[in-house]
């Protein structure tokens, strides 16, 4: 079975920072692409940023130069650091991982979600 441990959510100001991590275990064979979603009350689940195995980035434009997305693969952990946080910015954040576990198929999994609140 696999878990997707969420954490780091919180209440802060404008202009502040809050971290995020995803920690995938279980019988894990391989992760591939890893990432943050994010949805606000009445409004659909929105991409924030992905990572793939090899490294490389993709972000909204409305994070771009604010949230970074990075990976610990020897922990099967994502973080996302996001600093000069907007009201805007408040969301429930999900982490997204693509993965195989031991003799089946990849499926993407999703975290149990994560509240950020950023107050004006």
């Amino acid at each position: 079975q696999v878990q997707l441990v969420e954490s780091g959510g919180g209440s802060v100001q404008a202009g502040g920072s809050l971290r995020l991590s995803c920690a995938a275990s279980g019988s894990i064979f391989s992760i591939n692409a890893m990432g943050w979603y994010r949805q606000a009350p009445g409004k659909q689940r929105d991409l924030v940023a992905t990572i793939t195995s090899g490294g490389s980035t993709n972000y909204a434009d409305s994070v771009k130069g604010r949230f970074t997305i990075s990976r610990d693969n020897a922990k099967n952990t994502v973080y996302l650091q996001m600093n000069s946080l907007k009201p805007e910015d408040t969301a429930v954040y999900y982490c997204n991982v693509d993965m195989q576990r031991v003799g089946t198929p990849r499926v993407r999994y999703w975290g149990q979600g994560t509240q950020v609140t950023v107050s004006s």
